[in-house]
This record gives structure tokens, sequence and C-alpha cells, in this order.
């Protein structure tokens, strides 16, 4: 039997598209009988490429810097498992995400250049930016003086003013997925939550649209998610302005502003705005961030009747050339300690698996665990840091109960493996959920000795693998919440 992608895709995400406009579209989204892709699907294989560096991981995903070997050039080329896609129904997430990609046009913006996929796996190749995550540029300066910044910030909102201005939400704002050119200047990557708004200028495939305002669908990363969302209010760009005020204050802090133990501790922190400002903040960043991270969408600037103009003019920006950002020189890059030449990352780190979409067999992999930055230079793995979490699972939860934590995982058997979803509460609760049935599978009693992880049941003890390989935030939320109760 035929994957959904093996003629659906191929004829969707061809380099010349021609379909049928069935369906109404009540909400606005441009939809077009024929367009053609400016980046178009090739016939290529992955072993015309030579694989370098693991560039990031996500759920179904992975991206690794790629040189085709026949011309040299090189990409950030996203892999992504068809089966999985297939299986946790998000074919309609990846069709949108190349669709946008391709008709995205801003130097603020990585660029999609062409597509091709085999039996096991989609491949995406983008813009490979080899300055890196501005996440990683915090992370080795400890904090951004005001004046780098200032020049980042601008550059994303400079970016963002022209994805909103497409009738666009990204919706994962992060310092993850903010990237750096060779020479500092920064492009936003990774529109895989991207939702067209009622305005959209791009034009969307009839089975494409991901997104509905209807669903209370959890998009985004824990520590820069803004209240609306937690409260399942429909997205709006001041989701992505939220964000922006986040990203802004870790920058000049070093840490997110609403960072705590756990994801449900955030939660609670961002539904409370918990929030502090260091005293080396100037008066203006902090008012600016103050802006930004208001309770109320339409009033974030940036969102309002003026657009962009009160953003733009806010006195953070005073001396910022928003006719010429590009052509200014960007602040130096701080380099990967004992970092080696791109060409050395080739001899250094390669991995080439006989198929890529079937399992991402890595050396990471095989180890049986992400490589992270510590272990070797050049690598700047991480594991996604929360799943979705949308309202189906509101029906298992009680009145005033909350998630602390949540992911699908499999149920450890002798003869066989089942996926689940594990949900922890802070009840507290621990209970297992049938993810397709959407039918309870059990709720697991705690252990009397709080420093073991797995929890006992009557007569035997239940064992879950987290593919994400996150135990370890599992074993901190677990001790938290015991912390917490005692």
């Amino acid at each position: 039997m035929p994957s959904a992608f093996d003629v659906p895709m191929e004829q969707e995400l061809h380099s010349k598209l021609k379909i049928q406009d069935t369906a109404s579209d009540a909400g606005g989204v441009q939809r077009s009988k024929s367009f053609a892709f400016r980046a178009p699907q090739e016939s290529f294989s992955i072993q015309d490429f030579e694989l370098g560096k693991l560039y990031g991981v996500g759920s179904y995903s992975k991206v690794v810097r790629a040189r085709k070997k026949d011309t040299g050039a090189i990409y950030a080329l996203k892999i992504m498992d068809k089966k999985f896609i297939t299986k946790e129904n998000k074919t309609a997430y990846v069709k949108l995400e190349r669709i946008v990609l391709d008709q995205l046009d801003h130097p603020g913006i990585v660029r999609l250049f062409f597509t091709f996929q085999d039996t096991f796996s989609l491949y995406m190749a983008l813009e490979s930016c080899e300055g890196g995550e501005l996440f990683d540029q915090i992370t080795r300066k400890g904090q951004l003086s005001e004046n780098d910044a200032r020049f980042y910030a601008a550059e994303v909102v400079d970016a963002l003013e022209y994805i909103h201005g497409m009738g666009l939400i990204h919706r994962d704002i992060k310092p993850e997925n903010l990237l750096f050119t060779a020479d500092g200047h920064i492009k936003i990557a990774d529109f895989g939550s991207v939702k067209p708004t009622h305005d959209s200028k791009i034009t969307v495939l009839p089975n494409a649209s991901a997104s509905d305002d209807k669903a209370c669908t959890f998009v985004g990363t824990a520590a820069y998610v803004p209240p609306e969302v937690l409260n399942s209010s429909p997205a709006t760009i001041g989701n992505d302005l939220w964000a922006l005020g986040c990203t802004l204050y870790q920058m000049l802090s070093g840490t997110s502003p609403f960072k705590d133990a756990s994801e449900w501790l955030i939660f609670q922190r961002i539904i409370a705005r918990d929030l502090k400002f260091p005293d080396y903040f100037s008066d203006e960043a902090r008012d600016l961030i103050d802006k930004l991270l208001d309770v109320d969408p339409s009033r974030r600037p940036g969102a309002g009747a003026d657009g962009y103009a009160s953003l733009k003019s806010h006195a953070f920006f005073a001396g910022v050339n928003w006719q010429d950002l590009r052509n200014q020189t960007p602040p130096k890059l701080v380099p990967v300690s004992g970092s080696q030449s791109p060409e050395g990352e080739y001899e250094r780190d390669v991995w080439n698996p006989s198929h890529i979409g079937d399992g991402f067999t890595s050396p990471a992999d095989v180890n049986g665990g992400s490589t992270s930055s510590s272990e070797s230079p050049g690598h700047i793995t991480r594991i996604a840091s929360i799943d979705s979490f949308d309202s189906k699972w509101q029906q298992f939860l009680e009145p005033g109960e909350s998630v602390i934590m949540i992911s699908n995982v499999k149920k450890i058997r002798r003869l066989a493996n089942k996926k689940v979803q594990l949900i922890l509460t802070n009840k507290p609760k621990l209970i297992y959920v049938d993810p397709s049935k959407l039918m309870l599978q059990g709720d697991i009693t705690w252990s009397d000795d709080p420093s073991e992880l797995s929890v006992q049941v009557p007569k035997k003890v239940v064992s879950f693998e987290d593919a994400k390989q996150r135990a370890t935030q599992w074993k901190k939320a677990v001790e938290t919440l015991q912390n917490r109760l005692k």
C-alpha cells in the first residue's frame, strides 16, 4: 500500500503545480489553480550530497550541513521522516512550510533552494547560515551588550515586519531559530509552525493550511509562549512580538525572563506575568520589553493600528538606520572554542547512513543520545524542549488540574512496545493515554523512593522510553513536584 506521500506529495510539491480548487475558502487565504514553485522539486538522491555536521534535531526531522558533490554548494539540508509525518498527521504542516518558504523573499529569512524525496524521507535544501544560532552567541558571551542586542533585535524586527506584512505568524520566534550568516547578519529560520492569517498574501494549497482559528493548539516553545496561547486564544501577530520581547530580554541578561525548573512552573510565571528586570537594563530596554510583554496582545508595539511604526520609533532603537540595516557592519561573532574550518568539519564529523528517513541512524543515535557541543566541538544539537499540547488531553484532567510535562513515549513490554502519551500533572498524577483512541491506559502511583524516576504499580514496574531522550527532564519535573509537596 503506497504511503500518503508517494503520490499526493509528488504531485503537489512538483516544480510546476496545477490543482483544482474545489474547496471554498471562508478564511480569505489566497489559493490558486496553478503556480510555479521558485524552489523546484528535483530528482536528486541523498547520495548526491556529502553530509557534514548536525545542525539540529526536531520531532520528525534533522538538519545537517550538506555539500552538493557536483557543484560544491553548501546547504542546510532538512531531512524529514515520511513515516512519522504521516502517522502523526503532520502532512499539512510540512506542505505549508514548504509553500511558505518558497514564496518568502527577504534578506532576513532563510531561503529554500529546492526539495527532493525518496522512499523514506522528504528533503528541503535551505540556505546554510554559517554563523550558527543566536542562542550560541548568548551562551558564549554570557550576555550581549545593549548595542549588539539593539542591532540584532532591529534585524529581527525588520524580518518580522515583512513576515507579518505577508499575512503570516511565525509562532516559534526564539534564539535557536535566529541564525547568523557568515558575516553576522540575522536570518529567521524554522517555519514549521507558521500560520497564515485571513489576509495572507501567500498562495496556499487547499489542503495545506495547517492552522485553524478554532483549534486550541499549543504551538511554540515553553519559555517564549505568550499568555493568550496558554488560554487557548486564536493566534495573532502579537504572539511573535511577545517572543521578540522574551528574546531581547535573553540577549541582554543571558536567560529567558520566565525561566523556571519545569514547563508547568514556566507557564505559571507567564500567566502571572512574574517579570523581574536586572538593575543593569537601561530604561529604554526595560520599557520596550515591558511593552512587548503586555498581557494584551493588541497593545504590544507593532500590533496596534499604526503597525510597526510604534515599535521602530521606540527610544531603544534610536539611531537605527532602518533603510540600510543589511549593509551595516554587524557585531563580531564569537567562534566555537577550538572550532575548525568548514572544510575540516566533513573530515571530523561525517555520517552517511544507507538511507535517512527510517530512523535517521547517525553516530549520535548509535551511542544512545544526541551529541552536544560540549561533547564534540562544532555540534549544536538540541532536542526540542516541549511537545505540542492541545485541548484533546484536557478530558483526562480534573477541574483546576494542570499539566507539568507531557510527551509521546514508548511503553516498554517484553514482546512489543506501544506508543502512549505520558502526562505528569500537578495533582500529583502520572497517567498514560492511548493517543490514537484517546483512552486512558493507566494511572500510576508514586514510588516510595523519591530518588527513583520509575514509579511502582502493584505487582509490576512500568517502564517508558522517551525517543527525545528527555529522561533527565522527566526526572527533574518529578523531583521538583515532589519537593513542592513535602
